[in-house]
């Protein structure tokens, strides 16, 4: 599978597992940062009168992208959340991205570049 194709896949695998794990107005402000080509891939299959995912372990996290991506070659989901939290991070407005990161659990935050404040 050619890497631009992974690389979309690890993109919106990892987009939508922030995004059910955000309160609704969280994830519709993440949604209005994106690109609208990314935004697509952001809102596929979304469920906005979903609760909230409340699974807190980084772990969970880790199984729950892993699932999404089974279906292209091996891929450590923990490398993929650091790629696309680095991405947004440059992409996304610092304040938006602060508050994205700041409401996942401690051991998620950890997978978000240092200048966001995450040692």
């Amino acid at each position: 599978m050619p890497d631009r194709r992974i690389a979309w896949h690890i993109l919106g695998a990892l987009l939508r597992t922030v995004r059910d794990r955000l309160q609704i107005g969280l994830a519709a402000k993440l949604g209005a940062e994106l690109p609208l080509l990314v935004r697509g891939a952001y809102y596929d299959h979304y469920r906005p009168a979903a609760e909230p995912d409340k699974t807190r372990s980084l772990e969970n996290f880790s199984q729950h992208i892993g699932e999404e991506l089974k279906s292209i070659r091996p891929v450590d989901p923990e490398e993929a959340a650091r790629s696309v939290f680095r991405v947004l991070a440059r992409h996304i407005d610092l304040g938006q991205s602060a508050k994205v990161r700041d409401a996942l659990p401690k051991e998620i935050q950890a997978l978000w570049p240092e200048s966001l404040g995450v040692k």
